[in-house]
């Protein structure tokens, strides 16, 4: 019997995108519901009754939530084809550290940039350019965060990739001035067919952000 996975999200998540490149890697068939977060449905609210949040994968009925939790269900899951994390328990430890710290700061910079104008605005580029550059030194010369080959990091971080025009948009700045090898980085990770099929388009991420912006009173 073949799996059952759904997928319920929303086109400008960062954290849904992250769970579509994973799943692409993986070359996983999957259906696609997608979710109004102003009205949340039911199946939302019953597979995910803590925190009420997209993304929800559903596999067979049993719904797994959070999206770094949800890549690494399915990289377990799915383990014969393209692994995202690495054997050696060490390299998965320092993978996980790395997923996590993005997970805990980078969403909020960002946000932080958008939502703000003037010095605060400014503070606020500067805390999110010293965050990629610290990333950036963990990348070096490396194709991927995990050496050769595109991985657990990467399905972590590209995804923000899709908000960086957004960002220096609205915050009126370059990120490949300050960080090139971040954005060489992000360049690779586009010629995946996983990663340029399941990031949405820059424009449409930056018109979903100017939305919020003035939901917010910002112009």
């Amino acid at each position: 019997m073949a799996d059952e996975i759904i997928l319920l999200d929303f086109l400008p998540s960062i954290f849904g995108m992250r769970v579509r490149v994973a799943l692409a890697e993986k070359g996983l068939k999957y259906e696609y519901r997608e979710q109004d977060l102003w009205n949340k449905s039911p199946l939302l609210l019953e597979m995910n009754p803590v925190h009420k949040k997209i993304p929800v994968l559903i596999h067979n009925g049993k719904p797994i939530c959070e999206s770094t939790i949800i890549v690494q269900y399915i990289d377990e899951v799915w383990k014969d084809k393209s692994p995202l994390l690495p054997t050696d328990p060490y390299e998965r430890a320092q993978a996980r550290f790395w997923a996590d710290y993005i997970d805990k700061k980078l969403y909020d910079l960002g946000k932080k940039i958008t939502l703000t104008k003037g010095e605060e605005q400014d503070t606020r580029k500067r805390e999110f350019l010293d965050f990629l550059k610290l990333l950036e030194g963990e990348l070096g010369d490396k194709p991927f965060f995990g050496g050769e080959n595109f991985g657990f990091v990467d399905v972590s971080l590209v995804a923000f990739s899709s908000r960086f025009y957004a960002y220096e948009s609205f915050g009126n700045f370059s990120i490949e001035a300050e960080c090139p090898k971040l954005i060489a980085w992000t360049k690779r990770c586009m010629e995946r067919e996983s990663v340029s099929s399941s990031l949405l388009d820059p424009q449409k991420v930056h018109d979903f952000v100017a939305g919020m912006r003035r939901r917010h009173g910002v112009e």
